[in-house]
């Protein structure tokens, strides 16, 4: 059980690390307040987007414009004229009438006939503004209306960015005051005739006005971070922007140009809705993609106010309405962890177009959701967020893409370790260089092998034959990345390099032959390592051909490898085969192309099986020119044994043993090889030169095998007493250390 547990989550791991971490920040982002300013262009843009309401008829407007004063040859309104203006309106039997204009001191003339309208219309509600804010004072509401109860606060409330999305139901004055605003005053005046009221919900701070319920708004609303929520405040649910209301010119009202009962059963608005009067405002109707902002008239901001707060309490239109914090939080975990699922679930599909299809499609389909949902949301009358919960669903496919791309980064920087800088960019970044397929190509082929490796590796555990080997490859990749070559394969212990693919240039088989002679020469650092590490001499032999192969892609969609087919492959592994350890051997096309600037130590002619005439190879040196490298040379000393030691052999073919053994007597010793004389007359067992052979010590007395096996192989070098020159590549450590005292003894 706990095993699937840490299988699950290991499996998800990218999941469970990024949906916490990337939710986190950004719930720290929006703590400080960086998201509020993209949140409410998001409002303005989910609220201009609705489908368009129906007018409401209940609330008009009477607009006062500089064509109106232009008429009264006014400056200001004088008392006088709006007195006129109210009777004729208070004639026609309007619910309320809201008077958006400040009347705090006289405009003379006309002023007790002012006094006395206001004295005799109970329906008729003023205003004050009641919080000073920059650059503006407070201002008085007209005495009488105030002594009646009839004024109402017209503040309006400003976010960051100069928008008007709040409206207050209420606030308070400096002196503990509590003070309707001119929009409630006016909307309890019609509801009023509906038989609807105010009840406050016991042990709330909520409160019931027909079918609506209405809740404060708090400093962390919706998109809102430690905003100032003073007073009672509510978000204005618009219903349009400029004109959204009917409007008519007090010239109209003054002129009678209006039906009579234009206003009856109605809330009339009375403004300045003229571009002089400064008394514009900006809302989320005032931006378009295009052009400048468009201000609407204070009186308008206040009618949607009004509309909405009967509207909602006659029929349920929504208030707009946001969740909790603890579950606004939530939400932007979730969409973090949807992000993170998704990109994570098929973070390796790129390469299976159904499957990537498929990826692209849920990413945008999810993104597409979150949009749809909370835009249907919003029309609903809920403010859920939306930048948060979008920057944590892109953080997510962010933060996993880049995970799988820094993957992907190490893997190309692992691919770097065995193909050059230039290799690697052509199979990863030419449109071409990953397509399935092979071209025919003259390239030059290195392959290398550790003499009798396979033997030594017997004897150890598996863990010390890996480091070995990682230790042994490491070493030969770097050269051979450094010499431009492209490691096909690692074989074991065998290493199958490509000059000219997938990128040819001129001097392939000049640097093959250089990279074969630096990496015997890296041998020696190799087996310094072996020392300290108390295990046996490695020693290598490297096969160099240049021929024509099929290079290319191999395999299919879902498994592919670039390789080489051909039977110049082929040919170089036989090539290989007969070299000894630090001993080089190229093919006769080879030296065709390099010429004269290789080192030549001698050349054998040779019938490797499945060739039907005999090769030239040659044995390398070193290289002149450019890179100058040449191979150590050390002449082989033997010694002879005044005790020859009795041995039997048998005949490798290929990696099987032949049935049959023949005695024989080393009689000479030297470092790494030795002579041994036939101890036999059966003319299968003479041995002609470059044949490999297993051989073992004998008793003297018994003739019973006192050794474990010794891998060799014969040189091509006659020997006048009728035996055969051996050089080992396998020894036991228990034969090594013989023969090493023997030989130290004497020479």
């Amino acid at each position: 059980m706990w095993e699937s547990l840490q299988h699950f989550f290991w499996q998800s791991r990218g999941v469970w690390l990024t949906t916490p971490t990337v939710a986190g920040l950004v719930i720290l982002l929006r703590l400080g307040g960086f998201l509020q300013g993209w949140e409410w262009d998001l409002f303005d843009f989910y609220m201009k987007s609705r489908p368009s309401e129906n007018q409401d008829n209940r609330i008009a407007i009477v607009g006062i414009n500089e064509n109106d004063l232009s008429r009264l040859n006014e400056s200001i309104i004088s008392d006088q004229v709006l007195g006129s203006l109210l009777n004729k309106l208070k004639a026609q039997n309007p619910r309320a009438i809201g008077l958006d204009i400040y009347r705090d001191l006289p405009v003379p003339p006309g002023h007790e006939t002012l006094v006395e309208v206001f004295q005799t219309t109970p329906n008729l509600v003023g205003i004050q503004k009641v919080a000073g804010e920059v650059g503006w004072e407070t201002v008085a509401p007209p005495p009488m209306l105030k002594e009646k109860g009839q004024v109402g606060a017209n503040d309006l409330i400003f976010d960051g960015d100069n928008r008007v999305r709040r409206g207050l139901i209420s606030l308070d004055t400096k002196d503990g005051e509590t003070i309707y605003s001119f929009s409630l005053h006016l909307a309890l005046h019609y509801l009023q005739q509906e038989g609807i009221s105010p009840e406050m919900i016991e042990g709330s701070d909520q409160w019931q006005l027909g079918k609506a319920v209405f809740s404060p708004l708090n400093p962390n609303y919706g998109g809102y971070i430690r905003t100032d929520a003073g007073g009672y405040q509510l978000l204005i649910n618009y219903r349009g922007g400029d004109r959204t209301f009917e409007t008519v010119s007090m010239t109209d009202i003054l002129e009678d140009k209006v039906s009579s009962d234009w206003a009856s059963d109605r809330v009339i608005i009375i403004g300045k809705v003229g571009e002089s009067f400064k008394d514009l405002f900006f809302t989320p109707y005032s931006s378009g993609l295009v052009g400048l902002p468009e201000p609407i008239a204070g009186a308008e901001i206040h009618a949607n106010l009004v509309s909405q707060i009967i509207s909602s309490s006659l029929e349920g239109r929504p208030l707009i309405k946001s969740w909790s914090e603890p579950l606004e939080w939530l939400w932007i975990i979730f969409w973090a962890g949807t992000g993170a699922t998704l990109t994570w679930q098929f973070r390796y599909v790129d390469g299976e177009k159904n499957l990537s299809w498929k990826r692209w499609s849920s990413i945008l389909g999810a993104g597409g959701f979150l949009i749809g949902s909370t835009y249907f949301a919003f029309i609903e009358g809920w403010w859920i967020p939306v930048v948060p919960a979008f920057i944590a669903f892109g953080g997510s496919i962010m933060t996993i893409t880049a995970y799988v791309a820094k993957t992907a980064a190490e893997i190309r920087k692992t691919f770097g370790r065995y193909l050059t800088d230039q290799v690697v960019a052509n199979l990863l970044e030419n449109p071409s260089g990953l397509s399935l397929g092979g071209e025919r190509r003259k390239i030059t082929i290195l392959t290398s092998d550790l003499r009798g490796f396979t033997a030594t590796s017997e004897r150890l555990p598996p863990e010390e034959v890996v480091k070995i080997l990682n230790f042994y490859l490491g070493h030969m990749a770097d050269v051979i990345t450094e010499y431009q070559g492209t490691i096909d394969e690692f074989m074991g212990d065998g290493i199958l390099v490509l000059f000219g693919a997938p990128t040819s240039q001129k001097d392939d088989a000049e640097r093959a032959i250089a990279c074969a002679v630096a990496m015997q020469l890296a041998m020696e650092s190799v087996n310094k390592q072996m020392k300290k590490w108390d295990l046996p001499k490695l020693e290598m032999g490297i096969g160099i051909n240049t021929g024509e192969v099929v290079v290319g892609n191999i395999g299919s969609e879902k498994r592919t490898k670039y390789g080489v087919v051909g039977s110049q492959v082929n040919l170089t592994y036989r090539v290989e085969s007969y070299t000894l350890g630090g001993q080089i051997l190229i093919s006769e096309s080879t030296l065709k192309e390099v010429g004269s600037t290789i080192v030549i130590e001698s050349e054998k002619q040779v019938k490797p099986k499945g060739v039907k005439e005999p090769i030239s190879i040659y044995e390398v040196g070193g290289i002149e020119g450019n890179y100058n490298l040449f191979l150590p040379k050390k002449e082989e000393v033997f010694a002879k044994i005044p005790q020859p030691l009795l041995i039997e052999y048998s005949i490798l073919d290929g990696k099987n043993v032949a049935d049959t053994k023949y005695r024989g007597k080393l009689v000479e010793l030297s470092e790494n090889g030795a002579i041994i004389n036939y101890a036999h007359n059966d003319t299968q067992g003479f041995i002609s030169g470059m044949t490999n052979i297993k051989c073992n010590l004998l008793n003297s007395e018994n003739y019973h095998p006192v050794s474990d096996d010794i891998y060799a192989k014969v040189l091509d070098k006659p020997h006048h007493n009728g035996g055969f020159y051996i050089r080992f590549t396998a020894k036991p450590p228990d034969v090594t250390k013989k023969l090493d005292e023997l030989y130290q003894s004497l020479v």
